[in-house]
């Protein structure tokens, strides 16, 4: 017994290393010995597949650029920090990875667990200084929605254009991972008998030893190709045995093939073919977020520039405030001037005390935003918390734009946008699925083919016949063909002894067939919704590239009005203060000048930001965005800006 079990589990582990190296073939050549490749085949899938870590820290980026408790930032550099450190293009650096273990699935003949198609929208920030109409006052204290709105990352752009319904999955792919079975059952078993006459014996007691083993491996073409290989061995106390023990022994090869539905390479391997326009769309949604989060840290850092410009003319207008009040003062004391002035000047002081204070919360309130959207950590380290952010970039307001003519940027749209390439990819998995919906009508009919060879073999039964007289000789007549064991059962099996064939087919007919009917109506139905989001899609994008080139013009027309004013209001203030000096106008016509100059003075700061932007958008809506702000993908994927931070200013 021992040297039978000892046959069958080395039989098992052979058969299970030759497993091995078949998949190690498939995998690509071995490396080392040829027993380091078996041991490596057979123990690669069974290990965890390798996953990143997630990176917490901040760059080395940060440290770069802060000195003295200052952040320094270009424009460039504002926007490396982002590529390196935002937690939003992070999250996206993992579609592609999960797009990849999709294909191996895929190629293992599984189902798809999709891939996700979600871009996040950075936070809004607290926008630029506000423009205040001629002839009105600032409002004192800053808008609270958007203080308390300026964090806030509300928006999930959704690039899916099929919908939440799944498509129907057609006839299964076969698993082509190839399965290994086996089987080692050692038994012992006591029957009781009612007569004696077949057996010799009132308890029939058995010892048995099975041992089974199985191989079954997918097609391409979708069918399916096993083998098995069964062994017993048996010793009983029956005397009616011509060989106790025995073994039996079979191999058998079966082959099984769809003709109709199931059928073809290309059906086969529609999963594989939707795996890789994953992968594909991931790298666009990723490209898409890094689009979005570029766009955002571009709008935040021109908002902050504005805002600190805007700090700048607030305090200019203070400073106007303050020497109205001293001249006014100077002039109580000698007695040309009414004392109710000194209180209209202190009024006026004290507004654009308030307005200062305003415009610097804001400051404070956008370079939180930026702070978070440019580092892993946000305020959590104590270091960027404490640091102010400096912009060393300042908004400059081209003569001209150099624009191509607006059919030219709608098409450079149409080929560049990812959102729109996604789409498409989308339209073209549909109708790969729509393969297997198509073929899920026909009925099943199936080839099968199975060839086995048996072989028995053991020792003459040495107990006597049941029955036989005493003293009458056990001798019995047998095949010595069949004497031994297993090798014996090996040689009879692989030299054909004992063959069964088999061929056939296999016809199953749905006779109504509904469900497969209604799953292709369906995903044609989905088919056309998909092509009309597509046409949506499209129409949008033209719009928004129309929409961004009117108000690119419309900003740069402001800008130049709203300059235009702030010279025309600094000539007034002068000619004010002229005729106020010679007692012709009064100081509160001086008071309202100053207004309408510090008014005049944020509005052509809030015109620059707006010009800015103007112009972003439209990089946005041409999908030029990356190539405007030499942003390479490859060095966003992998988080790392080969462009070293720009220089400190001298202390």
């Amino acid at each position: 017994m021992k040297a039978q079990l000892s046959f069958l589990v080395g039989t098992y582990l052979w058969t299970s290393v030759l497993s091995a190296q078949i998949l190690s073939a498939q995998s690509g050549p071995p490396k080392g010995s040829a027993g380091q490749a078996s041991l490596e085949g057979l123990s690669r899938s069974y290990r965890t597949a390798p996953v990143p870590n997630e990176r917490l820290q901040n760059s080395d980026r940060v440290d770069a650029l802060t000195r003295g408790g200052k952040l320094y930032l270009s424009l460039q550099d504002a926007i490396a920090l982002a590529l390196e450190n935002n937690l939003d293009i992070e999250l996206e650096r993992y579609g592609p990875r999960i797009a990849d273990s999709d294909l191996m699935r895929a190629r293992a003949g599984s189902l798809l667990r999709g891939v996700p198609l979600t871009v996040l929208e950075g936070p809004n920030g607290v926008g630029g200084p506000v423009e205040t109409p001629p002839g009105s006052s600032p409002p004192l204290t800053p808008s609270s929605s958007a203080i308390l709105n300026a964090g806030s990352n509300p928006l999930q752009d959704d690039l899916s254009i099929i919908g939440a319904t799944p498509l129907s999955t057609g006839p299964p792919v076969p698993l082509r991972d190839p399965v290994l079975t086996g089987t080692i059952s050692p038994g012992y078993s006591n029957t009781p008998q009612a007569s004696q006459f077949l057996t010799g014996s009132n308890s029939l007691i058995g010892h048995t030893l099975t041992g089974n083993f199985g191989f079954v491996q997918g097609l391409s073409t979708g069918g399916t190709l096993s083998a098995g290989y069964a062994n017993l061995r048996q010793s009983l106390n029956n005397g009616r045995l011509d060989f106790n023990p025995y073994v039996a022994s079979s191999l058998g090869l079966t082959f099984t093939q769809p003709i109709l539905q199931g059928f073809g390479f290309g059906l086969n391997g529609r999963f594989i073919r939707i795996a890789r326009n994953d992968e594909r769309m991931s790298d666009l949604v990723f490209r898409q977020q890094v689009i979005s989060t570029v766009w955002n840290v571009i709008n935040l850092y021109w908002d902050l520039v504005s805002l600190n410009e805007d700090v700048r003319v607030k305090g200019e207008a203070l400073g106007l405030a303050q020497k109205l009040l001293e001249d006014n003062k100077a002039r109580v004391e000698v007695g040309t001037l009414a004392p109710l002035e000194v209180t209209r000047a202190q009024a006026e002081v004290a507004q654009a005390r308030q307005n200062l204070t305003n415009a610097e919360s804001l400051v404070l309130e956008q370079e939180l935003v930026l702070k978070d959207v440019l580092t892993r950590t946000g305020t959590a380290d104590a270091k960027v918390s404490a640091a102010r952010i400096v912009p060393t970039d300042r908004i400059e307001v081209p003569e001209r734009d150099e624009l191509p003519p607006l059919e030219e940027l709608v098409r450079v749209a149409l080929q560049d946008r990812p959102d729109l390439e996604t789409g498409q990819v989308q339209i073209e998995n549909t109708r790969i699925a729509l393969k297997g919906s198509r073929n899920a009508l026909l009925p099943s009919l199936n080839f099968f083919a199975t060839a086995q060879g048996s072989a028995l073999a053991g020792q003459v039964n040495t107990l006597p016949l049941p029955g036989a007289s005493p003293g009458t000789s056990s001798a019995r007549s047998v095949d010595p063909a069949f004497l031994g064991g297993y090798g014996t059962t090996l040689s009879q099996i692989f030299r054909g002894k004992f063959p069964d064939y088999s061929v056939g087919l296999e016809l199953d007919v749905p006779l109504r067939n509904r469900t497969a009917r209604a799953d292709l109506a369906h995903d044609r139905l989905i088919l056309r919704q998909s092509e009309v989001r597509l046409r949506q899609l499209q129409n949008r994008i033209r719009e928004q590239v129309e929409a961004a080139s009117i108000a690119l013009k419309q900003a740069r027309v402001s800008y130049q009005a709203a300059r235009q004013t702030r010279i025309l209001e600094e000539r007034a203030l002068e000619d004010e203060r002229q005729q106020f000096e010679v007692g012709v106008a009064t100081s509160y016509d001086v008071i309202l000048s100053q207004r309408d100059l510090a008014q005049a003075r944020s509005n052509e700061v809030v015109t620059e930001s707006d010009y800015v932007k103007a112009r972003t958008a439209l990089d946005r809506a041409t999908g030029t965005t990356l190539r405007n702000n030499h942003v390479i993908l490859d060095e966003a994927y992998h988080g790392q800006v080969s462009r070293p931070p720009s220089a400190l200013p001298p202390d």
